[in-house]
């Protein structure tokens, strides 16, 4: 690994960390100028520098992205045991006092550790010094810059380590969307009236990856930057999948604020039947313009082209309920919290029942998610709930096992949950 990368990588965070480490340090040994140098190419490179009143009347040739040679550099010497980590006056030793640097700076006192590889290999120095001698240091303040230095190693490894792992994480996103290597499945969602099948949500797979489901190949595309890239694969994915759909039944797709706010939506829904297809709105990330949302759905909602919008997660958060009341949608799905046990937790049901009747009073359609007992659903088809949509009812299914599904009537109720088997991980696109 490159001694480069080390110091190469790190983010804005680290930078203040390291500065503050450095600057308690300097203030604390009463010297004039600290910095944190790295050794690349037979250069001692600075990287970071603090400097205290002295240094602004004393011309200083040491500043951040400055570099000299090694062999003209205290900090060279001290990695290879050639001059002391703590120096009272560097005129006194004799490797020191013969280089120019020492009476041209001029240099007093002086305390240098090295940052080593495990290895033992030298790749950088933590250094303080003043321009006059101090004879009132002692190995107990030589002690403390070895600790702040170790701390300084600690933020420059760490830092690179998250970096890599940023990196590594945006290499499979991207090879990910290159490859098109999303698998989309569908779950049904049925109609609490005539149990008949009325829609699809198609969900997006990734290559199995412990620790990692759907959600987090989606949160970390957007940390990564690629975050509508990959769900406007999915988006692509799943409308290929509607002509084996049933002609009677809509799809559910689903997309994050910034993904309906982009103007490459119109590229994306391009040739797609809107009069079969619901656009979910995610509440996994903040929508800075209810505005924007509301024109950039407009031209497919307008004009009788159709297309649906429902609101996800209802329930779970105030959010939701903010956009239920700026985007006018044609669905609320209400969240598998909200549900889960709603036919023994009055709150539940309350906040269920004012939720439905407010959407018959806005003709807006209410979907329970999650719906795993029998008894939720009979609680959720008293209270007046329109659609469902849960493994009770059906699980995810391959497009070729879809396509088949009847319509007349919804499948026999799985298995209900037992206490304590963990709950659905699904995320949508």
């Amino acid at each position: 690994m490159s001694l480069r990368s080390v110091f190469g990588t790190h983010s804005a965070s680290a930078d203040d960390q390291i500065m503050s480490v450095l600057r308690a340090i300097r203030r604390h040994l009463a010297m004039d100028v600290g910095f944190v140098s790295e050794f690349v190419a037979g250069n001692r490179v600075f990287r970071f520098v603090d400097a205290g009143e002295n240094a602004s009347t004393t011309p200083i040739p040491v500043a951040v992205g400055r570099h000299d040679p090694l062999e003209r550099s205290f900090c060279s010497f001290v990695a290879q045991g050639l001059m002391p980590e703590m120096m009272h006056d560097a005129s006194e030793h004799p490797v020191a006092a013969r280089m120019p640097l020492t009476p041209d700076l001029p240099i007093g006192a002086h305390l240098s550790v090295p940052l080593r590889h495990g290895d033992g290999e030298a790749y950088g120095s933590v250094c303080c010094f003043s321009f006059t001698p101090d004879r009132s240091l002692t190995t107990r303040d030589l002690g403390i810059l070895r600790l702040c230095a170790d701390v300084v190693d600690s933020i420059l490894w760490k830092d690179h380590d998250a970096a890599c792992e940023r990196e590594a994480t945006h290499r499979r996103i991207a090879e990910t969307i290159a490859a098109e290597a999303v698998e989309m499945v569908f779950q049904p969602i049925y109609r609490t009236a005539d149990a008949g099948l009325a829609a699809f949500e198609a969900l997006a797979r990734f290559a199995p990856i412990p620790g990692k489901g759907p959600d987090a190949w989606f949160a970390e595309a957007a940390e990564a930057g690629l975050g509508i890239e990959l769900e406007f694969l999915a988006l692509r994915k799943a409308l290929r999948a509607l002509p084996a759909l049933p002609a009677e039944v809509t799809l559910s797709v689903n997309l994050s604020p910034a993904a309906l706010a982009s103007p490459r939506l119109a590229e994306a829904l391009a040739g797609a039947p809107f009069d079969r297809v619901v656009i979910e709105l995610t509440e996994h990330a903040a929508v800075a313009s209810y505005e924007a949302l509301r024109d950039a759905l407009g031209p497919f909602r307008s004009r009788g082209l159709g297309l649906g919008l429902a609101i996800d997660d209802v329930g779970a958060g105030h959010a939701t309920l903010r956009h239920v009341l700026d985007l006018a949608p044609d669905f609320i799905k209400l969240d598998m919290s909200l549900i889960r046990h709603i036919d023994a937790h009055s709150g539940r049901r309350a906040l269920t029942e004012a939720l439905t009747g407010y959407g018959r009073r806005i003709g807006c359609e209410i979907v329970a998610e999650g719906v795993e007992t029998e008894a939720e659903y009979a609680a959720l088809q008293g209270i007046g709930v329109t659609r469902v949509q849960g493994f009770l009812t059906g699980r995810p299914l391959p497009l070729a096992a879809a396509a088949i599904l009847p319509l007349s009537a919804c499948r026999s109720p799985a298995p209900s949950r037992r206490s304590g088997d963990p709950l659905p991980a699904d995320r949508p696109p």
